[in-house]
């Protein structure tokens, strides 16, 4: 059984056991977290499809901990015209477990 949910403006599959890292969210580490922004539901043969949302699922999760993403390295140059910028970019995210999918 598996889910497409919608979270920070991205879109993730999940199922049971998952870990994944979503936008930062504020919510202490060990606490849980409920998903209610279902787009899609599958278990074996059958299929639930949103417009956009499902009404009755909603996916569980434990809040893992807090972190940041690698550096993003943002480096312009013009040749010739002594112009070059550097620019750095670590993106915070929240590490979740996803321990339930009730639809």
């Amino acid at each position: 059984m598996y889910a497409v949910i919608k979270t920070g403006g991205k879109q993730y599959r999940v199922e049971v056991g998952n870990k994944l890292k979503i936008e930062q969210i504020v919510a202490e580490a060990g606490s849980d977290l409920v998903i209610d922004q279902v787009l899609m539901v599958s278990e074996g043969e059958n299929t639930s499809i949103g417009k956009p949302f499902l009404d009755s699922a909603k996916v569980s999760a434990t809040v893992v901990g807090h972190g940041r993403h690698d550096k993003v390295r943002i480096f312009k140059m013009r040749r010739r015209k002594h112009y070059q910028r550097h620019q750095g970019h670590r993106q915070n995210y929240t590490e979740i477990q996803i321990t339930d999918i009730s639809a």
